[in-house]
This record gives structure tokens, C-alpha cells and sequence, in this order.
């Protein structure tokens, strides 16, 4: 896909959202992610194109550099891509075995997608190219008016997951604000099937790998935080670990716990 013809699809699909009601932020936002600046448009090399037409996914491998990764990021865009039914290569890569383009024209970034001469870094990026193009459900396009408490749930767990030694004064400070996230969680989804509602959108596609780590690195590492006290976090972390989407992708809790043990290292 050349430069010109996409951003004459993109002005198609604006003109089209606009003539059909759609609401002006989430046109602007499709139109943000996408713009120049984040776009990885026409390698500067032909050779660096992976397949003529398919995606490939890169991502962090595993412990035996072969298997796919415990990376949150990763996960979220396989599920989108599960949920729309596109087929992908998914080519977990180590530092040794990263391909050269990747390094010298994305600074090595990852997960990657690349699709036909493009590239995408960043999953959130990747997402909104995805859910651009193929996104025919809308409701997985659904965004959250809630972005603090969905964008402030990671940094929350990866702080406390990797703080050693366990049960110091940061410790316990780190464990108060996780738990102060986690009831901001469960306030929000009473009543609630996913976090919008009835219907799964890209947040839920999101959160279920956070949560996934959460709850593995609990049971590895910090069993002092029970999540059972949290009824509708836990029965939404229910729903969603029970997505054919998530189910297809998901990967063994010890890779969760080999990556949370390097990083506490």
C-alpha cells in the first residue's frame, strides 16, 4: 500500500464517518494513530519485506528463545487480531535473533507488525491500524471514558511485582496503591459483563493480558493480596480469561513467572 492511497482510504473513511454521524474523537483519534509520524511506511530497503501480503507479528520470545513471550503488549494485539479473524504469523525474536531492518529502522521496538512494506511498533498503534482497516465489528472499536483507571492498572502491578525485598516500607506502599487501583476496578465493572458493558471492545482486549500478569505474578510472588476480595474484578477477570480470543493466545503461567523473576533480579 502506497503513501497516497492510504491516506486516500483514510480520507474516504473520514468522509464517510462524518456523512454517517460518528463521533468527531474517535475519527480523530484513528486519524492520530495514523498519521505520518507514527506510521512505518515504505522500508527503505525491499528485501526487509517479510511476505508479499500477510502480517508478522514480532515479539518477545520465551525462555527457550523459541517459544512466544510473556510480553502484555504482545498479547493485546493477538487478541485483536483473534477477534477480527486475521490471519498472522506470529515470530517471537530475541535480541541475537532480531532482524537487522527492525533494529536499524525501528530501533529494534517491539511487538512489530508488519504488513505488505509497512510497519507498526507500539501495540496501541498497531491496534488502531488494525481496527482502521479490518475493524468491521464496531463495537470491538469501542474505546474506555475511563482512561485513567484502565491506563493507570499496569504501571500499578509492574511497580509492586518487581519491588524487592518483599514486605519493606515501599513494599507496603506499593501494595496500597495496587489495591487502591483494584477497588477503582471493581467500583466500575459492578454490574458489568466488560468494561463497557454487555459488549467486549478493545479495552477488554487490553486489561485481560494486564490482569493475567497480575494474577500470575500474585501467586508467584506476593500472595498477600487476595483478589477474591475484589468480586466483580474477579468475575470479569472470569469472562475474559474465558474469551476464545484469549484462550487461543494465551501463554503458560511460568513464562509470566520467568519474566516477572528477571525483572525482580
Amino acid at each position: 500500500m502506497t503513501e497516497g492511497s492510504c491516506f486516500f482510504q483514510l480520507f474516504l473513511f473520514l468522509w464517510v464517518a462524518v456523512a454517517s454521524g460518528w463521533q468527531i474523537p474517535f475519527v480523530a483519534r484513528r486519524f492520530t494513530a495514523l498519521s505520518v509520524s507514527n506510521r512505518g511506511l515504505e522500508v527503505r530497503q525491499e528485501g526487509a519485506t517479510p511476505t508479499e501480503g500477510g502480517m508478522i507479528l514480532y515479539c518477545k520470545a520465551g525462555p527457550d528463545g523459541q517459544a512466544i513471550g510473556d510480553c502484555p503488549f504482545c498479547h493485546f494485539v493477538r487478541i485483536v487480531l483473534e477477534e477480527l479473524n486475521l490471519e498472522y504469523e506470529v515470530l517471537p525474536t530475541t535480541s541475537e535473533t532480531k532482524p537487522k531492518w527492525l533494529v536499524d529502522h525501528y530501533e529494534g521496538k517491539m511487538p512489530a507488525l508488519r504488513h505488505r512494506k509497512e510497519c507498526y511498533t507500539e501495540s496501541s498503534v498497531i491496534v488502531d491500524y488494525l481496527l482502521f482497516f479490518f475493524g468491521k465489528n464496531k463495537e470491538l472499536s469501542q474505546i474506555s471514558s475511563s482512561n485513567e483507571i484502565v491506563g493507570g492498572l499496569f504501571p500499578a502491578v509492574a511497580k509492586y511485582l518487581k519491588h524487592t525485598p518483599d514486605n519493606d516500607d515501599t513494599d507496603l506502599e506499593l501494595r496500597d496503591n495496587l489495591k487502591i487501583t483494584l477497588q477503582q476496578l471493581d467500583d466500575h465493572l459492578v454490574g458489568k459483563q466488560f468494561w463497557n458493558g454487555d459488549v467486549f471492545t478493545q479495552v477488554d482486549c487490553k486489561l485481560a493480558p494486564q490482569l493475567y500478569h497480575l494474577q500470575c505474578g500474585i501467586d508467584a510472588f506476593h500472595k498477600q493480596i487476595d483478589l477474591a476480595e475484589y468480586v466483580h474484578l474477579s468475575q470479569y477477570m472470569t469472562n475474559l480469561f474465558a474469551r476464545p480470543s484469549f484462550q487461543a493466545t494465551v501463554y503458560p503461567k511460568e513464562a509470566v513467572e520467568w519474566g516477572w523473576s528477571n525483572a525482580r533480579n
